[in-house]
């Protein structure tokens, strides 16, 4: 089976002086359909225009694997070294695509209730900083570098860092663990002192008597817990001092229960003065009923 013709599709030619001349792989056979001189160096320019070998080999209406194997024959070092540099201009021409779609957005339709109704178009800001990353590392890079460092500069960098953070210690003073345990036994004293001096302001204000029965409930709680054999943390739960409330071993008061809503009897509807019912429906007439009876059969 031959081919009609050559079914390359119009496409942006790529300047020639772009693309390296090089020797066409040399063919055993010189079929019309096959490798040609001409189908090889269509294929290097639609290469360097897509970027792509699928699309170059359709290009010229080859097959990929067609593609490939013309490229390891002996003789394709000049084929190689221009497939390699059609590639580098493919790229480039991704590039360009990729930086217009990230500036510009890319169109795409809009539907409702399964009918187009318009279009919009979407920007990508990711695609946007991928490319900011790789055209600008020095200012766009993730990390705040050109590159991942290597292990020098992470030494480096962990060098600087003590030494930054010596300098950072020593501007704000540092404060060691025993500095901070100091600082918190010197406030617990101070709130201990403090109770201290309270107490005989306490003691002024309560009388004998206030005080005997403290004491006496103090003396029934104690008994009640030891009968339970409750542990450090029940007794915990009913540690009172003076300042604790008459209130606090009152049960939860049970909210109560809103009563059952009683709505009003509307009153009975009756039908307005001079309303009719109208006439009753007559009685359906009796319907006629055949029977088939033989007098005379006598069995």
């Amino acid at each position: 089976m031959t081919r009609k013709s050559d079914p390359r599709t119009t496409r942006r030619a790529v300047d020639p002086g772009e693309l390296p001349d090089f020797a066409p792989v040399p063919r055993r056979c010189n079929r019309h359909d096959g490798w040609t001189p001409a189908r090889q160096r269509g294929f290097i320019e639609a290469l360097a225009d897509t970027g792509s070998v699928e699309a170059a080999a359709r290009a010229v209406d080859m097959s990929t694997e067609g593609a490939y194997h013309l490229r390891r024959q002996p003789g394709a070092e000049a084929f190689r070294a221009a497939w390699a540099a059609a590639l580098d201009l493919g790229v480039q021409r991704v590039e360009d695509v990729a930086m217009d779609r990230a500036l510009n957005g890319t169109e795409e339709p809009v539907y409702s209730y399964g009918k187009l109704i318009g279009t919009r178009i979407k920007r990508n800001d990711g695609l946007l900083m991928f490319i900011l990353r790789n055209r600008a590392p020095e200012r766009f890079a993730t990390g705040g570098g050109a590159r991942r460092l290597n292990a020098v500069d992470r030494q480096t960098l962990e060098r600087h860092k003590k030494q930054w953070r010596k300098e950072w210690e020593a501007e704000q003073g540092f404060v060691s663990a025993a500095d901070v345990r100091a600082s918190i036994d010197r406030k617990i004293e101070d709130i201990r002192r403090r109770i201290e001096r309270e107490r005989p302001q306490r003691r002024a204000v309560l009388s004998d008597e206030a005080l005997a029965a403290f004491a006496h409930f103090c003396s029934l709680r104690d008994r009640d817990l030891a009968a339970h054999g409750a542990d450090a943390r029940l007794a915990a739960m009913v540690e009172v001092t003076l300042d604790t409330p008459t209130t606090h071993f009152d049960p939860p008061a049970v909210p109560a229960l809103p009563g059952p809503s009683q709505e009003e009897e509307a009153p009975p509807q009756h039908p307005p003065e001079g309303y009719s019912y109208g006439k009753p429906k007559p009685a359906p007439p009796p319907k006629t009923r055949w029977t088939i009876k033989d007098d005379s059969f006598e069995p």
